[in-house]
Formats: C-alpha cells, sequence, structure tokens
C-alpha cells in the first residue's frame, strides 16, 4: 500500500532516504576554523547515561562543492554555506534510546505511539477504510541490483510494523533490548524526552556534540572511513540495495556502543539509527544565519519547514545517517550533511537520543 497525499507517511521517508551528499574534499578542514569549546564545568554530577558537551563556538555545515549521486543534483547544498555557531553547553544521550529504555516508557505511561495508530481517513483521502491500518516503512532488500532513483524498489509500507514489531508483526524485540528503538516518529520521539525529563537536540547541538571538539572532518571520528583497518560506524557495504556483506560486523541494527565513541563520549554519532532533532527543516537555513554575520548564538531552527523538492510537507532535521548508508548511497554518515523527514513518518532505520 502506498499512501498519496500532502502528508504521506511513505513518501516523506523514502525521500529521507534518498538524502545525496557529497564526499569530503582532502583540504575541507583548512576551510572551517576550529572548535572553541567553553571551559565551565557542570554543577552536580552526570545524570544516568548522560556525558556533559562543552558546548562553544564552532564551524557547521559543509564547505564540499556539491556532487551527484543517485541521479540527483543537490548534494550538500541544504549544508551550505558553513558558518559560525554558538550552543551553550549541556547532557547527552551517550547512546540512542534504547528499546529497552523505551519499554520501560511505554509501560509506565501506556504510551501508543503512531505507527500503533489508525491513520486518520482526512489524511488519506480516497485510500478505501480496509487500508486504514497501523503500519510503518521496512526497508526490503531487492534480489537483484536496481537503479537507484526509484526508491520504491527497496521501501514498503509494512501493516502491522511498530516499535515492538519494528519488521512486521511476527518480527519482535525480545533479545535486541540494547537496539536502537525504532519506528519512532518525531511525537513519539518528543513525548518520551519529556517522561524522562528531557528534551530533543537542536540541529546545532547534535553536530557540535558529533564533532566531538574536531572542526571541518568528514567523519565523526576524523578523515579516514576506517581507522587502521577498522569499521568505525554501522553502515552498508556491498551492493546496495541488494546485499549488505556485513563487513562491519552486522547487516542490519546493531545494539548501541558497539564501536568507538567520539571526542565527547557519544556512541553512534555515524550510521546505525538517523536521529530525530527538534528543529524544522528549510534548505536555505544555514545561508540564512550566514548572511546574519558574525557566530549564531543557540539557534533553534527556522520557524516553519520548507523543502523545494516537496514544498507542501513539513519535515522535521535528522541527523547521522543509517545502517543503510553507503558511499554509492545516502552517505548520512559524513558529519556535515542534513536529513529530512516528515513529522508523523517512522521506519525501521529511525531512531533518537535527547540532551537535558
Amino acid at each position: 500500500m502506498i499512501f498519496s497525499n500532502k502528508k504521506n507517511i511513505l513518501t516523506g521517508t523514502l525521500l529521507a532516504a534518498g538524502l545525496t551528499v557529497a564526499v569530503a574534499s582532502d583540504n575541507a578542514s583548512s576551510l572551517f576554523l576550529p572548535t572553541v569549546s567553553n571551559q565551565t564545568m557542570p554543577h552536580g554530577s552526570a545524570p544516568e547515561g548522560m556525558v556533559w558537551i562543552p558546548g562553544g563556538e564552532f564551524s557547521m555545515g559543509s564547505k564540499d562543492a556539491p556532487a551527484t549521486l543517485c541521479g540527483l543534483a543537490e548534494g550538500t547544498k541544504d549544508a551550505q554555506p558553513a558558518h559560525r555557531v554558538y550552543v551553550d553547553g549541556f547532557w547527552m544521550d551517550r547512546t540512542d534510546v534504547t528499546n529497552a529504555q523505551f519499554a520501560r516508557f511505554v509501560q509506565a505511561t501506556g504510551y501508543v505511539t503512531v505507527a500503533e495508530k489508525n491513520p486518520l481517513p482526512s489524511d488519506f483521502p480516497g485510500v478505501p477504510p480496509s487500508e486504514l491500518v497501523p503500519g510503518s516503512l521496512v526497508f526490503t532488500p531487492t534480489s537483484h541490483p536496481v537503479p537507484l532513483d526509484n526508491i520504491l524498489n527497496w521501501w514498503r509500507y509494512q501493516k502491522g510494523a511498530d516499535w515492538s514489531h519494528p519488521e512486521g508483526p511476527t518480527s519482535s524485540i525480545v533479545g535486541k533490548e540494547d537496539n536502537p528503538v525504532v519506528q519512532v516518529a518525531y511525537d513519539d520521539a518528543v513525548a518520551y524526552a519529556k517522561w524522562a525529563g528531557k528534551r530533543l537536540p537542536t540541529e546545532a547541538e547534535w553536530e557540535f556534540a558529533a564533532r566531538g571538539g574536531l572542526s571541518g572532518k568528514p567523519y565523526v571520528w576524523g578523515d579516514q572511513m576506517q581507522l587502521n583497518g577498522k569499521w568505525m560506524a554501522n553502515t552498508w557495504q556491498g551492493t546496495f540495495p541488494v546485499h549488505d556483506t556485513g563487513e562491519d560486523g552486522y547487516v542490519g541494527l546493531a545494539p548501541v556502543a558497539k564501536y568507538p565513541a567520539n571526542g565527547y563520549g557519544l556512541y553512534d554519532m555515524a550510521g546505525n539509527v538517523w536521529q530525530w532533532c527538534s528543529d524544522w527543516y528549510r534548505a536555505d537555513y544555514y545561508a540564512q544565519l550566514a548572511a546574519q554575520g558574525g557566530a549564531a548564538r543557540n539557534p533553534k531552527g527556522p520557524v516553519a519547514s520548507l523543502d523545494p523538492a516537496d514544498p507542501e510537507i513539513p519535515k522535521r532535521v535528522q541527523r547521522g545517517g543509517s545502517f543503510l548508508c553507503t558511499a554509492y548511497y545516502c552517505s548520512g554518515y559524513l558529519v556535515g550533511t542534513r536529513g529530512k523527514e516528515e513529522p508523523s513518518s517512522a521506519a525501521n532505520h529511525v531512531g533518537f537520543r535527547c540532551v537535558q
């Protein structure tokens, strides 16, 4: 089933899955000014499972020229120009929120996620009532190589897919308690964060934290995709979308914290699952900030969304890429790049973490 209207859940997530980015040039770091971290330390002890991010001033975005991948020519244009930003210090979850943590929230509150609710007929005019059933998006490998300009080849709307059944009603999270929770829409992430006494990070906070004190590096760990022959994140190896060879140790989702932490002690800030941010997505927002001059102070995003490729559908920012990202398609694990998603959409490669 494929819904088709201005709040098309399938279309929104598929557009994010098709994000294209440029590979960082060798001299990219020379175009970034150094990160200047705050020296003020937090009061009190660290909240459980969180690490202190000092905040400060840094260069945000990408200086690389737009690339053409998968037949799309926009590349990193929405992450340009690189601009100076200041953020205050904050606490951030060391890992993405896990299945076990989300299960405690649901047990305590009785919360029902977006994917578990019947879609409203008013949101999907013309769709037969029998088709308006709970479900969400699930990645499905193809049996053979396919053109990468048609994302419908590898995504499907799966009835009964939700956070506790991430690939459909016969799937389960039993034994996967340490996996990041997926199939969570933006409102689901906000609800969890509020219950936990936290919030979602702004896009600026997220990127400051992801860079871990480094400036202008293409990856959260440095200049190379691998360090000493070791994979640093859960991404896709092999022919996309046919077969992930799992050279990095995992096919599909990995439990949290299975790869080295970045300079601030954060795990999985690249790959594994996309992470919701609180900002509305606007393609020209970085240009707006740069035009103001100086360092934007604690930016919280634009007041409204605008995606020129899909102007009728408002979207929130996602960052970090997922296990589906590859150098040949959707290289969202590059730290300066941006993702975007319709807030009521969910998929089995989208999760979140919180800040305080």
